[in-house]
């Protein structure tokens, strides 16, 4: 059948170049987590400081997202993700000299103005290639850079702690400089490994890039015809849709930054030594990667989409709460892993949703302004939950309040399924049809 033969070559041809590229980018934004647990004494940071370190970050990122993926479309995927992935690594490698609380916000504002636009960039630039009925699996596929990134770079991070005084410097100077090297080795090789445009996908059959193309077109007309937003970025940055979605949005990257952000510290009091915190800190992150994976599956069949995030959001503030209020730390462990498989796995399912509503020049901004607008979470909840753990001496405040922000989503995720549900299903085949 050629659809399964199109979407096996998608997702070979495609996907490992994306995920590599979301791993490196998320190892080299989260690794401030595990830098701190030695860091911070280095600098003389407090919870407070720290906390406004990490929420620096967004506020370049935000302003910069909307521009950024409207130059990739006028530009093309391959050479505006390889510009992002160049800068990114060389900022982030040089997060290696900062010396006080002051030079750490600086770096890290110029490191949100470089990674402005690759997360939604590559959402936009999948929509242009993955017809809807598959587009929840491959978000799953992609989103999945980020636990494996956590799984994976947490310890790994860690251990490169243990090379503190080597050549006089810091074990987190050495982290910082390692692994900023394979964004820089990435952007250069992503020119030569993604193709802009179907008719450029030199791996599909005349007739199978005959088949995406007029796959592509028909679901982009259904949407149109629907009454999604179309070719004005105005509208869509007005549109009542994206603002919802970028308001659910908020509640959902208020968890997944939140945790794991601060999931080394939170672990750290377990008295198990810095490089063991770093490898426990991954378990959590194991089980989100399972939590996209099944949720991001699920989601892809009719009539699910909506049961699939709501159980997600469900999973996600019981584990929280459970955590927040257990303090032995197994149960405390175990309820993490818990809220891990919700808080991982809402995020695919979630994209699924304006993939699925917007359209033209609005899908590139509208994309855009829901991560930007979303991310504003980013920089107010890292501030928040270092107030909250300097005031109460834990983090379980902190993690109470991401349990509130779980219900937030699934409140307006429940307001936009009600106003756009049976438009959305119109639009993709019955993707997101449960709310009936």
């Amino acid at each position: 059948m050629i659809e399964t033969a199109v979407m096996r070559k998608l997702t070979l041809r495609l996907l490992p170049v994306l995920v590599v590229g979301y791993f490196v980018a998320i190892l080299d934004r989260a690794n401030l987590g595990v830098a701190a647990l030695t860091m911070n004494a280095d600098l003389g940071l407090s919870a407070a400081a720290f906390g406004v370190a990490a929420s620096v970050f967004f506020v370049p990122y935000v302003l910069l997202e909307v521009p950024s993926n409207l130059a990739l479309q006028r530009f093309g995927a391959r050479l505006w993700i390889a510009r992002i992935m160049i800068t990114w690594g060389v900022i982030s490698g040089l997060h290696a000299i900062v010396w006080n609380a002051e030079s750490l916000y600086v770096m890290r504002a110029l490191l949100g103005a470089a990674e402005a636009g690759f997360f939604p960039g590559v959402i936009f630039y999948l929509t242009q290639w993955i017809p809807a009925a598959h587009r929840g699996r491959v978000l799953a596929g992609f989103t999945a850079g980020i636990p494996i990134a956590l799984v994976i770079g947490t310890p790994l991070s860690g251990m490169l702690l243990n090379l503190d005084g080597w050549m006089g410097l810091h074990g987190w100077q050495w982290m910082y400089i390692i692994e900023a090297l394979p964004a820089v080795a990435l952007g250069v090789a992503i020119p030569f490994l993604l193709p802009n445009k179907v008719g450029d996908a030199k791996f599909l059959t005349d007739q199978e890039k005959e088949w995406l193309s007029t796959t592509l077109e028909r679901e982009r007309l259904v949407r149109e015809a629907a009454g999604g937003p179309k070719h004005s970025l105005l509208k869509s940055l007005f549109s009542p849709q994206v603002l919802l979605f970028a308001l659910c949005y908020y509640g959902l990257t208020n968890l997944n930054g939140a945790v794991s952000t601060f999931l080394p510290q939170i672990l750290l009091p377990f008295g198990l030594g810095n490089t063991a915190t770093t490898f426990v800190a991954a378990v959590p992150y194991l089980f989100g990667l399972v939590g996209m994976l099944v949720i991001g599956r699920f989601a892809d069949r009719p009539g699910r989409r909506a049961t699939a995030l709501y159980t997600a959001l469900a999973i996600s503030a019981v584990g929280l709460v459970a955590s927040a209020l257990v303090d032995q730390p197994t149960l405390k462990l175990i309820a993490l892993c818990f809220a891990a498989f919700g808080v991982f796995g809402v995020l695919p399912g979630f994209w699924g949703l304006p993939t699925a509503l917007l359209a033209g020049t609005a899908a590139a901004g509208g994309i855009a302004l829901i991560n930007a607008l979303g991310n504003l979470s980013s920089v107010v909840n890292p501030a928040v939950i270092g107030v909250i753990r300097e005031r109460t001496g834990d983090f379980n405040g902190g993690l109470l309040w991401l349990a509130a922000m779980a219900v937030l989503a699934a409140l307006v995720l429940t307001l936009i399924l009600r106003l756009w549900g049976s438009r959305a299903t119109a639009g993709t085949g019955g993707v997101v049809d449960a709310h009936r």
